[in-house]
């Protein structure tokens, strides 16, 4: 029999609106954002439900999608639907933790706060980040590391997606000399990203020191289930190297697609993305298109579960 795995987004996903619907019909979900507000101090309704310039901004954005996908978690728990396994994208690892039980959410909210602040606060000026269409990663991480051996600067992938689309970061001279390379040697479109940061690069090693803090505050317990860690693409069944894996996740690159392959060779064959948009279920398609997967990002889908998957 296979086995069932949630997925979380990252940022990036976010929306004006997102998890409203949820906050109406299921109080659990209702209970979240009013705890995650009492958390931070901060009204996270009037932050995701109403048109803002916020919601955009990475040290708001972090605790929008975050509290969005635990409210849509406990609906979903609510309803009955369980899994075996859990990852997230980035941020979405945090969602991960609260589907594993790793994290109070209180402790969540709290620290997810103050990452968003880190890694806004990082590097303000003179990173970027771009995406690389139809080069495989191996080869993305090559031309960058020779780029930086050139250059002198820092670029490297940000982001192992889904074949054919890696994501590279660093300061945004090499960045853009590292992409003028990959388009030379076949790459198909290289898009620079609107972001705020060089996320996922050694310029936020900063940021990593100052999360490690924060995480040293929080009470970590051995998971309910097992999660795959961005870092390392492997399964984290103990408690013990958490805050570490953590804080090295802000550095490091996000192995999303060995993360879908580490899951698949141990009989995962139902993934269910529970958050905003449908990045994760889009790059199911490309990762692994036998496998089902579906999206759980308003209260229709999740009612309708599992009717209908989208790949």
């Amino acid at each position: 029999m296979g086995k069932t795995a949630f997925l979380f987004p990252g940022q990036g996903a976010q929306y004006v609106g997102m998890g409203a619907d949820f906050c109406e019909k299921y109080e659990e979900a209702a209970a979240v954002y009013d705890k995650a507000s009492e958390t931070v101090g901060m009204d996270i309704r009037a932050l995701c439900f109403e048109e803002n310039d916020r919601l955009d901004q990475t040290e708001y954005t972090q605790i929008a999608m975050i509290a969005t996908e635990v409210a849509m978690l406990s609906a979903v728990l609510s309803k009955g639907i369980r899994a075996d396994i859990a990852a997230g994208l980035s941020l979405g690892e945090y969602g991960a933790l609260a589907a594993c039980g790793v994290m109070k959410d209180e402790d969540i909210f709290r620290v997810v706060r103050k990452r968003g602040i880190y890694m806004q606060n990082a590097y303000p000026v003179g990173g970027g980040m771009t995406a690389v269409l139809g080069m495989d990663g191996d080869k993305v991480a090559e031309i960058c590391d020779l780029t930086a051996a050139e250059s002198g600067k820092t670029v490297s992938v940000a982001n192992y997606n889904c074949p054919g689309q890696i994501v590279i970061t660093g300061e945004k001279s090499a960045v853009d000399m590292a992409a003028e390379k990959l388009s030379e040697a076949g790459a198909k479109r290289c898009i620079p990203l609107k972001v705020s940061g060089p996320f996922h690069s050694k310029l936020l090693k900063g940021a990593s020191e100052e999360l490690g803090k924060e995480l040293d505050t929080a009470v970590m317990s051995d998971p309910l289930m097992p999660y795959v860690t961005n870092v390392t693409a492997e399964y984290v069944s103990e408690k013990d190297g958490i805050r570490d894996l953590l804080a090295r996740q802000i550095y490091s690159p996000v192995r999303w697609q060995q993360s879908i392959e580490r899951m698949v060779s141990e009989g995962v064959d139902t993934f269910i993305e529970i958050g905003p948009g449908k990045t994760l279920t889009g790059f199911m398609k490309k990762i692994a298109p036998e496998m089902k997967a579906y999206h759980i990002g308003s209260t229709e889908e999740m009612e309708k579960y599992p009717e209908v998957a989208d790949a």
